[in-house]
Formats: C-alpha cells, sequence, structure tokens
C-alpha cells in the first residue's frame, strides 16, 4: 500500500538531505511505528505520503514512492487528502475555522457531502475521540491535549484508508493518550484502516504497534521489522526496554506486563527489591506563591481556589488530566491572564499591577507552542531580542555560551521556524534562558524530543535547580516527572488534590505511574537508573 524507493528529499537551501535512500513497504492494515532521534527526518518521511514533501516545502526529491497506487509527487496533496489522512505535530497549524463542530465540517464542506451525511459523520467522529462535550467550544478556549484530539477527528473526516500521524499522543495524559491509541486499534483491526504514527514516547505505543521503522540522521536507509527486531538494533529505549537489555531478559519486554513475567523468572531474591530514594530538598520560603486563585473561561470555572508555592531550588511538577486547568495556571503565574479572585506573588510582591514584561524578567515562561517565541531571521537573533527588550547586556549574557550549552550551538545562523519541533523547544529555551530568571515555568518541554534530548533537558533542569532556580513543571511525561521531581503536584478540574513526595505519588497514582514503579512496586524506584543502581548495590550486599 505503501512504497519508498531510494528515496531521497533535501530542503531548499541545504545540503544535507532529510531523509536519504530510503527504501520500504508498508503493507495495508498495518500499525505502523516511526522513531528516530530529533531531526531524523520523520516528519519528512510522513509527509511523503501526502504530498506535503515537495509540494508545500519545495526542495529537491529522487526516487519513487506510491501510495495507496497514487504518486504523490505528481499528484496534489488535496487529492492525496482523499487517500491520506495527516495529523501535524501542531495541531494548531491545521485549524481553519473557530469551532469544534465546524473543524470537522470543514473537509466535508469542501467535498460537498450532503448536509444529513455530514452531521451524522461529524456527530460519529465527535463520540469516537471523546469530543462530543466539547462539540460548541471555540478552538481557543481547549487545552493542548484537546485540540490535538480535534485535529485527529478531522483527519478522520473523509475516511481515508491510511491515517498518518505526527506525535498525536505529545500533548495527551497518559488516560487520553491511551483512549486515542485504543481508537486507533479498533480502527486499523475493525475497518483496516493503515495507520503510520510518528512518536517518541515509545513506552505509551509500543503496545499497540506491530512494526517499528527507525531513521537515523547518520545513516542512509531504514530499519524496518518487528517491535523486538528493531528495538534490539538501536538506543532509543523507554524504561523497560533499557531495563531489559540491561538485565539480557529475553524475549526483549514490550509491555509492563511481559517485564513482570520477565522479572519472576530471573533470580532476583525479594530482599534485593528494597530501596528508597533519597526526598528531594525541603524548602521554607517561596519564590511563587499563589494564594486562593479562581479563574474563568465563559462562565466556565477553570481554576478553583487553587494555592500553590513553588520554591527556590526546587523542581515541583504539576501533573493532571487535560482540561484540568494546569497550563491556565502557568499563564496567571506570570500575568497574561488576570483572576478576578486570589493572588500572585512573586519574592512576596504581588504581580497584579505589574506589566507582563516586567515579570518575565525574573520568571522565563515556555509554552506548550514554541513558536510563540520565535519571531526572529536566525535563532542567535532570537537571544539578542530578547536581551534588547530586556535593556540586557550581550557581554554579560553570551547566546553562544548558553546555545553551546544547549547542543544547537551549530543552529545559531539557521531559521528557527525551519528547524524540527524538539530542536524549536530548545532555541525557545534559549530564549527564555538568556536573561538568567530566578524561577522557570514550562509547560510540555519535551513535545518533539527523543530520549537522549529528554535525559539532556533533565540534566539542564537539575543544573538550573541547584543554582536556586525556582522550577514549576507542567508535563504528561511521566517518566520525566519521575526522572527530574523533587514534588509532584497533582490538579484535577481545577482543584489541587495532592502535593507531595515524587515516590509517594507516582508509584501509588493509576494514571501517572511510571514503567519502574509499576515492575517494582514494593521499592520506591522511579527510574530505569533507580532500580539498576539498586540492583547492583543489594547485589553487592549479598
Amino acid at each position: 500500500m505503501i512504497s519508498y524507493r531510494e528515496v531521497t528529499y533535501t530542503y531548499p537551501g541545504k545540503q544535507n538531505a532529510a531523509i536519504h535512500q530510503v527504501s520500504l513497504d508498508l503493507a495495508p492494515k498495518t500499525f505502523t511505528l516511526v522513531v528516530g532521534s530529533s531531526g531524523a527526518g520523520k516528519s519528512t518521511f510522513l509527509r511523503c505520503m501526502n504530498g506535503l514533501v515537495p509540494h508545500f516545502s519545495g526542495g529537491e526529491i529522487q526516487g519513487r514512492i506510491r501510495v495507496n497506487g497514487q504518486d504523490p509527487v505528481s499528484a496534489t496533496p488535496r487529492w492525496m487528502s482523499r487517500h491520506v489522512g495527516f495529523v501535524f505535530q501542531d495541531p494548531e497549524a491545521q485549524f481553519v475555522v473557530d469551532r469544534v463542530e465546524d473543524e470537522i465540517a470543514f473537509a466535508l464542506e469542501n467535498e460537498a457531502v450532503d448536509p444529513d451525511e455530514m452531521q451524522q459523520t461529524v456527530a460519529h467522529i465527535l463520540d469516537l475521540l471523546g469530543l462530543s462535550g466539547l462539540k460548541n467550544r471555540r478552538l481557543e478556549t481547549l487545552s493542548g491535549g484537546e485540540r490535538q484530539r480535534v485535529a485527529i477527528a478531522a483527519a478522520l473526516a473523509l475516511h481515508p484508508q491510511i491515517l498518518v500521524l505526527d506525535e498525536p499522543t505529545s500533548q495527551l495524559d497518559p488516560a487520553s493518550a491511551e483512549d486515542v491509541l485504543l481508537t486507533l486499534v479498533r480502527l486499523n483491526q475493525e475497518i483496516g484502516l493503515t495507520i503510520v504514527l510518528a512518536e517518541h514516547r515509545l513506552e505509551r505505543v509500543l503496545p499497540f504497534v506491530n512494526q517499528i521503522v527507525f531513521l537515523d540522521e547518520n545513516t542512509p536507509g531504514v530499519i524496518a521489522g518487528s517491535p523486538r527486531q528493531v528495538l534490539e538494533q538501536i538506543d532509543l529505549n523507554a524504561p523497560l526496554i533499557t531495563l531489559g537489555k540491561a538485565l539480557s531478559w529475553k524475549p526483549l519486554p514490550l509491555t509492563v506486563e511481559e517485564g513482570k513475567s520477565c522479572l519472576s523468572r530471573s533470580n532476583i531474591a525479594p530482599d534485593i527489591l528494597e530501596g528508597a530514594r533519597q526526598p528531594g530538598p525541603r524548602m521554607t520560603v517561596p519564590y511563587i506563591s499563589i494564594q486562593n486563585l479562581d479563574y474563568q473561561y465563559d462562565q466556565e470555572q477553570v481554576l478553583k481556589s487553587v494555592n500553590l508555592e513553588i520554591f527556590t531550588g526546587q523542581i515541583a511538577v504539576l501533573m493532571g488530566p487535560n482540561g484540568a486547568g494546569k497550563t491556565t495556571l502557568l499563564r496567571t503565574s506570570v500575568g497574561l491572564l488576570r483572576p478576578k479572585i486570589g493572588q500572585v506573588f512573586l519574592a512576596g510582591e504581588d504581580i497584579v499591577e505589574k506589566h507582563v514584561a516586567e515579570v518575565c524578567r525574573d520568571i522565563g515562561y515556555l509554552p506548550q507552542d514554541p513558536n510563540a517565541l520565535l519571531f526572529a531571521d536566525t535563532v542567535r537573533e532570537e537571544l539578542l531580542i530578547t536581551l534588547q527588550n530586556q535593556e540586557l547586556s550581550e557581554d554579560d549574557h553570551p547566546p553562544e555560551a548558553l546555545l553551546e550549552w544547549l547542543g544547537i550551538a551549530d543552529l545559531a545562523d539557521s531559521y528557527p521556524r525551519d528547524l524540527s519541533v524538539g530542536q524549536r523547544q530548545r532555541v525557545a529555551l534559549a530564549a527564555i534562558m538568556i536573561t538568567h530568571p530566578k524561577a522557570l515555568l514550562l509547560d510540555e518541554p519535551t513535545r518533539g524530543l527523543d530520549y537522549s534530548a529528554k535525559r539532556e533537558l533533565a540534566r539542564l533542569l537539575k543544573t538550573w535547580r541547584n543554582e536556586d532556580i525556582a522550577i514549576l513543571l507542567v508535563t504528561h511525561d511521566v517518566e520525566l516527572a519521575a526522572a527530574v521531581a523533587d514534588r509532584v503536584v497533582l490538579i484535577e478540574a481545577g482543584k489541587i488534590i495532592v502535593d507531595g513526595e515524587p515516590a509517594n505519588i507516582l508509584r501509588h497514582s493509576s494514571i501517572f505511574s511510571p514503567q519502574v514503579a509499576q515492575l517494582f512496586p514494593e521499592t520506591d524506584w522511579l527510574t530505569a537508573e533507580d532500580a539498576l543502581q539498586g540492583l547492583e548495590v543489594n547485589s553487592n550486599d549479598q
């Protein structure tokens, strides 16, 4: 159904190919996961399927592509949309209208579908994606995860035979992500929809796919095969895969249940499973203090009497289901939203009378969409603009040093919006950190990041914490939370429901429990590193 033969593509003005000598076949009714490091060409590979590459992007393409019998290079993307539904990394990029129901109906209207049929189709898709209760909502009022589900629903409107999704769960909480993936499995198994999905969080997707395609920016071609065949050959490892390889478990476990089966067959004694993490630092003076905060969107109360303190030298991780109010809480904390009830104090001073620019001198805020911070022609200029706006000296805040530290010095002269999502995240992070803020608020910073980039982000966060920066991290990535959190705060329906030690909260959560905590419930281990260190230390004591 999908065939690539010696396909090489190079973007305009670039010397290196985005994908190089790719050859493979994807059979009908399969569920394929595309993986690779940030910038390896996954999005480019997917966009070749519906003709966006090269019709929209330009550039030079070589080789032969056939998708459902069509040639996307000679056909138009509009024609290919009848065969390939596509969901982008940034769902906002494909929205056309303002309301949820209208967005799903848009493609049907363009195809002059009968109104009665259109109404039935839209109602069915709304129900399928759990969006019926949001059908009259304006898109701008939805959470990031809710917008992602709307984008998926819109892609299904024309009933394509192939559905291509670029990180569709990146903004979804674990429960919502599983719901979406189960929906995709049902579409794949019951109606034979061919699904091709790119995703960095392998722990979420591995239980559902039947094959993997791996792209490496430094190696021509691809590695393709069954999940275990490919995972044995690559270094992109979910925590469970890391453990499985380190402990030589065969066959390599893809799910926690398979991991428990491997563990039961191992020679690890029960007393070795004892162990505890050191508790995070305890602080007494908050840098940010949120008191009795309420906020409403269109008469809907999003935050309800929220009280939260963020301390210097501590990483607090805020988690909760989509629509719980996490992003709204961050935006009120920097003055982008003004609550009618409640107060926000910064170093003991109420920010209500302060301009946002003044607040952001002391608080670095990274929104979900890094494009919101990217305006300049080059990466280096992004940092210089921030310094100019804050009236700070380039000599005191050298951009090159920060770019080098973030691992993107080679991108200094690149146009930021031409970069991968993961690279754009790091550029946006550089733009807010160049001022050396005293607090850092991050909204879903691992979107578009591979495991290596996430490890680097974790290192950066811990370094900044040790420099007495107060950090509030909003994420659905439970594995990142397990790796960096000194404290975990759960919010649900606008209310803080629990606030405490990561091990106490994460390992007992039915939704936010990391893989290692599920595998070793008797311990306080949360990461593969915790488990391997604990097993090695205790084994040496035997």
